[in-house]
């Protein structure tokens, strides 16, 4: 039977990290959702031999695959391959979490509970309970200033729009027409998010503490900064898109043609806001015996 439950880890060069996340996170989803979910990595081609132990641990935990992109595709590409996979695989929610293990697996519980009623759940550093722990002072004031401006100018009341920990429902990755999602660094996130805004969905923010990796380099470059400066402002004004069109994955030929599937032991344009969607009833994330208490 299908998993319902996937997770996603983007990696490039986090061989220090992967094996701890990895074991983390199973922990904590085989309590939460026994037999019913899935982790894959996504690789890079990291020449730190990334990919080597990622495939080490598909072969020791079934729950675990693997898929080999070949070559540093960006970020953005990285979750749309994730996704299409997920879904392709019948996945009903889709888990993203950084590889560096600033997102810690303890949050797990509580946003998949958030999932119950909600249909795109972000960890949140900036709301009452979130905490940024290690950070520099100039970084964390970027990173606040970076929230901010993409609020103001999107003119959504979401703290944090960049962050990568969260929890995305099927309806949501098919209503958002994943190839034509432009960005490719971290303002992915925030593409997603207001699409998913815009269309009625509801986004819930779960507080986190988020820790600064302590093993390995950030991939934070100047190139993603200034895309955020010129995204932003695109999404909110569709009509500047005519000067920088969208870009299409092509996840179904190129991108995933170019990719190695390791599943090892694993068998398996206005300003005005749309009217909210109308309820649905949504299935529920967790069994009564695992929901936190």
């Amino acid at each position: 039977m299908a998993a319902r439950i996937w997770l996603t880890l983007p990696t490039f060069n986090e061989i220090g990290n992967i094996e701890r996340v990895v074991r983390g996170t199973l922990e904590q989803l085989e309590r939460l959702a026994p037999d019913d979910h899935r982790v894959l990595i996504v690789d890079d081609a990291s020449p730190d031999g990334t990919g080597d132990l990622a495939d080490r641990l598909a072969a020791e935990l079934p729950a675990v695959a693997v898929l080999h992109r070949h070559g540093k595709l960006g970020l953005g590409a990285a979750y749309l391959a994730g996704f299409e996979r997920a879904l392709a695989e019948g996945a009903e929610l889709v888990l993203v979490m950084d590889a560096d293990y600033s997102h810690d697996p303890a949050h797990l519980p509580a946003i998949l509970a958030a999932a119950h009623d909600s249909d795109l759940v972000l960890g949140s550093r900036y709301v009452a309970g979130g905490e940024v722990i290690d950070w520099p002072r100039l970084r964390r004031l970027l990173s606040r200033a970076g929230s901010l401006y993409a609020r103001s100018i999107l003119g959504v009341d979401i703290r944090d729009l960049t962050g990568g920990f969260r929890c995305i429902r099927r309806e949501v990755l098919e209503h958002v027409e994943l190839t034509t999602l432009r960005s490719q660094g971290y303002v992915f996130n925030i593409e997603l998010t207001f699409r998913a805004l815009r269309a009625g969905f509801r986004v819930t923010e779960v507080p986190i503490h988020f820790r600064d990796r302590t093993v390995g380099e950030s991939k934070i470059s100047l190139g993603i900064a200034v895309e955020a400066l010129w995204l932003v402002p695109v999404l909110r004004f569709p009509a500047i898109s005519r000067v920088w069109p969208a870009h299409s994955a092509q996840l179904d030929s190129d991108e995933l043609g170019a990719a190695e599937f390791n599943d090892a032991d694993f068998n398996a344009g206005g300003d005005a806001p749309p009217p909210p969607r109308p309820a649905v009833e949504r299935p529920p994330v967790l069994s009564q015996q695992s929901a936190p208490k």
